[in-house]
């Protein structure tokens, strides 16, 4: 009877941690969608989404409290060690990014729905489309290397950070010279520089939650890292062969 009572406890132990990274899952993904649809606004000139990306981060929020919640419970009734209370410390990280995901992608819809059909919109389209495909494909890949525990996939959404950043930089530049030859441009270009700022946020949000999965497979922090020390301390045997 002890046998079956302790692989009873052990099999709720796993299923709570399987749904706690599920629900997880399904909050990414809906972080993701609001994500892609808010820079479609933008890029499209179409601002009809905006509203429903508006309404739909109070689902977020939702999902972030309750999933906290769960994780608040599993800690207290599990006492979890070692693996297991890295993988629920990392979901409640996680899901306090992707919630911030989400914020941000709410703040893009609020910019589009003030930019509207107005002639100097164009300003950096070039930059918000590039900008805008790659934080989603972060989000995507780093959703992706959590679920399959994937440290050179969570290395790589790190990679392409750098990237948005030096996008991001460039399209700051242009921007300034937009306004300088035009001062009459300068609030449209406002609203241009918080979504561009928005973008880039998430682009660091993406990048934090692969800085989960390395915690989560290997045990190291790499949080506040470089790519180089990242990439030693989620392979430190490759390190020591070097």
């Amino acid at each position: 009877m002890e046998m079956n009572f302790s692989q009873h406890i052990s099999g709720q132990f796993n299923t709570d941690l399987e749904a706690i990274r599920s629900h997880m899952m399904a909050m990414g993904g809906l972080v993701e969608r609001q994500v892609a649809n808010a820079i479609e606004a933008i890029t499209s000139g179409d601002t009809s989404p905006a509203d429903e990306i508006i309404r739909r981060e109070d689902d977020v929020d939702r999902m972030e409290v309750a999933i906290d919640r769960e994780c608040t419970q599993i800690l207290v009734r599990r006492q979890p060690a070692a693996s297991d209370l890295r993988m629920v410390l990392a979901v409640s990280r996680v899901v306090r990014d992707l919630e911030r995901i989400g914020d941000e992608a709410q703040k893009i819809a609020f910019h589009a729905l003030e930019i509207g059909g107005s002639a100097n919109s164009g300003f950096c389209q070039q930059a918000i489309r590039y900008m805008g495909a790659e934080v989603c494909k972060m989000i995507s890949g780093a959703l992706d290397a959590f679920a399959r525990h994937d440290v050179d996939g969570a290395i790589d959404v790190v990679r392409h950070d750098k990237l948005v950043d030096q996008q991001y930089s460039a399209a700051l530049r242009e921007l300034i010279t937009y306004m300088m030859e035009d001062p009459r441009s300068i609030g449209q270009a406002i609203n241009i520089l918080w979504i561009l700022r928005a973008i880039e946020r998430i682009g660091d949000h993406a990048r934090n939650i692969s800085e989960q999965v390395i915690y989560v497979v290997s045990g190291a922090d790499v949080r506040h890292s470089s790519l180089t020390e990242m990439e030693e301390r989620a392979h430190p045997d490759n390190a020591a062969e070097d």
